[in-house]
């Protein structure tokens, strides 16, 4: 009981090192003698007076000193740098200039003693709302760049969206169960970080990349309403809405079938929008992966804007201009009021659809005019006539530019999608303070990939297929549509999930499809096989990726941010210097050697 943690005890006589914090105070503590504890914000000194901002997580309060009052507790106030550790003892006084900027701008604190908690290094980058410090650096001292308005709203806005999903699971009847993070390697999906074991010679446990198996399993338990915002890690390549380690809102039902399992969670994001935003949307719309596929050229779509792929096959081939004719696929966009980009505009689109990652070879554009004339890049190929039926395909009104790709049918859908995202985010049509959410459902069960030249799996191998598409397994596995289906927030895949397989025979045939040999797939799987026969209920569940989540309720799509401690795109901590080399003595114990010129790293 007599430990200081610097919080508030329940105890109202026991104050430790604050009475209040210093976001706390208003007018009606005018009077009032209270004590703060917090850190050197900034100070200013204007002849007499000294004026020290203090801050902790929940706000500022502005201290002054006047030599006046106290001339010592004015020299030992000017000797205080940026960053210190301070506990003020003073009183609530008004401010004579108040700033409604602050939610404590209209008093102010008359000091009546300092106690210097601890002094600080100056900081290598600001500690403001806009930091002088670039991304390295400020990643090298995280629990600087933590202490900064951004990074704490987001936090607070991950622990709320935390609070608030537990909530609602709970109040739905679902058990909060762990499940392990020591587990064995599987060959399916990103790679494994593995981990080797001191006992078990010669072996190696693997970090999990999702509890799914645990989930099932817990299925087939008895446990029909599972949760858990667990830990998942995958050894993949980085960028922005990825980390090696992540978090996931990971769930599972039985007894239920599609249906159940899209309204229960549809429920969740609805509650959270409601309850974190204050927006109250009634319904989550759906849409087919082929749909989505046709309309948006991708599984993901951002439908807060128009701009649909339009497909001009049939109105320019056969026609006499070879890229047309030769191409399997024509898409066009239609970018409103777009009509009067000039030239150049319309050159630097055609260089950026050309770059590598987009991978096109040239871009066509169609003006519509609002005399209702035309002009475009291909006017001795096509007629007017010709050219305003792609403006009716692509619903261009006059004033709208249609942009044309064409090639191969996969590249040139997904160029164009890319196209549209970047025309939208140029035009900002992508406004993160509105929420377009969005189920894609009747997914492809398998994908083949040229490269292995074998299916793959679309979601993963324990996905059912849809019933009525079961027959085709052995005749054309490529036409099966799984019971599968993903949760679109803003353009962003946020959940996504499917009605399993719970039947052994099946689950055995979606590993042959999936290239495993008996014995793989009983190796690999079989105590989930096993379990299957022992009673096994119909089941299904989805998984949120939850930095994901509350990066884009926070207005963001970068998800760093929204971690406390996250890795940087080569997936090193460099607070911490992780990964790092390991001391011989744990390489001998664990029997590893090493290739890598550890001297050298």
């Amino acid at each position: 009981m007599g430990r200081k943690f610097g919080y508030f005890c329940s105890s109202k006589n026991y104050k430790m090192y604050r009475s209040h914090t210093c976001g706390e105070l208003r007018a009606e503590h005018i009077g009032q003698t209270v004590t703060l504890a917090g850190w050197v914000q900034r100070s200013r000194e204007l002849g007499g007076m000294t004026f020290l901002d203090l801050r902790d997580r929940y706000g500022i309060t502005q201290i002054a000193f006047n030599e006046e009052w106290d001339a010592s507790l004015l020299q030992q106030a000017r000797k205080l740098g940026r960053e210190w550790v301070i506990q003020i003892e003073g009183e609530v006084i008004a401010r004579q200039s108040k700033n409604p900027k602050m939610t404590t701008g209209d008093i102010e604190l008359k000091s009546l003693k300092l106690v210097v908690l601890n002094a600080a290094n100056t900081p290598p980058f600001t500690i403001e709302e806009e930091s002088d410090g670039g991304e390295e650096l400020r990643m090298k001292y995280r629990y600087l760049d933590l202490r900064r308005g951004p990074l704490q709203r987001n936090l607070m806005l991950r622990n709320r969206v935390n609070i608030e999903v537990r909530k609602f699971l709970d109040a739905q009847g679902f058990m909060d169960i762990e499940t392990p993070f020591l587990i064995k390697s599987t060959p399916e999906g990103a790679r494994d970080f593995v981990v080797p074991s001191r006992m078990q010679e010669g072996k190696f446990y693997a970090l999990p990349q999702s509890p799914q198996t645990f989930k099932q399993l817990l299925m087939v338990s008895g446990y029909d309403k599972y949760y858990q915002i667990t830990r998942c890690f995958r050894d993949e390549d980085l960028r922005a809405d990825r980390q090696p380690e992540f978090t996931q809102i990971d769930c599972e039902m039985a007894f239920v079938e599609q249906e159940d399992i899209l309204a229960t969670f549809e429920s969740l994001l609805l509650h959270l929008l409601k309850e974190v935003k204050g927006l109250d949307i009634k319904s989550v719309p759906r849409m087919t992966y082929a749909e989505s596929m046709e309309r948006y050229g991708n599984d993901k779509p951002d439908i807060r804007f128009d701009m649909e792929l339009a497909n001009l096959n049939h109105l320019t081939k056969d026609l006499g201009f070879m890229v047309f004719d030769q191409a399997e696929t024509v898409l066009g966009i239609s970018v409103s009021g777009a009509a009067s980009w000039t030239r150049k505009q319309i050159d630097k689109l055609t260089d950026w659809v050309r770059r590598p990652d987009i991978g096109m070879k040239g871009m066509v554009y169609c003006k519509v005019n609002e005399d209702g004339t035309y002009k475009s890049s291909v006017d001795k190929f096509y007629t007017p006539e010709q050219q305003a039926d792609w403006a009716k395909a692509a619903k261009a009104k006059p004033g709208d530019l249609i942009l044309i790709l064409a090639g191969e049918d996969r590249l040139t859908r997904k160029a164009t999608s890319e196209l549209r995202l970047h025309i939208a985010e140029e035009l900002g049509l992508r406004d993160p303070s509105v929420f377009a959410p969005l189920w894609v459902i009747d997914f492809p069960l398998l994908e083949w990939d040229e490269g292995t030249n074998r299916y793959h799996a679309m979601h993963h191998p324990f996905t059912s297929p849809k019933p009525e598409d079961i027959e085709l397994i052995d005749s054309d596995p490529g036409k099966v549509r799984a019971n599968a289906y993903d949760l679109v927030l803003n353009g962003n895949e946020i959940g996504g999930g499917s009605i399993r397989i719970h039947d052994r025979a099946l689950q055995s045939r979606m590993f042959d499809l999936l290239g495993f040999t008996k014995e793989e797939a009983e190796k690999q799987f079989g105590f989930l096989m096993n379990a299957f026969e022992y009673g096994a209920p119909p089941h299904g569940g989805l998984a949120f990726g939850f930095d994901r989540l509350v990066a884009l309720l926070g207005g963001a799509e970068v998800i760093r941010d929204f971690i406390a401690f996250p890795k940087n795109n080569s997936g090193r901590d460099v607070m911490i210097d992780a990964p790092a080399t390991i001391g011989d003595v744990q390489m001998n114990e664990l029997k590893l050697i090493t290739t890598v010129n550890t001297q050298e790293k």
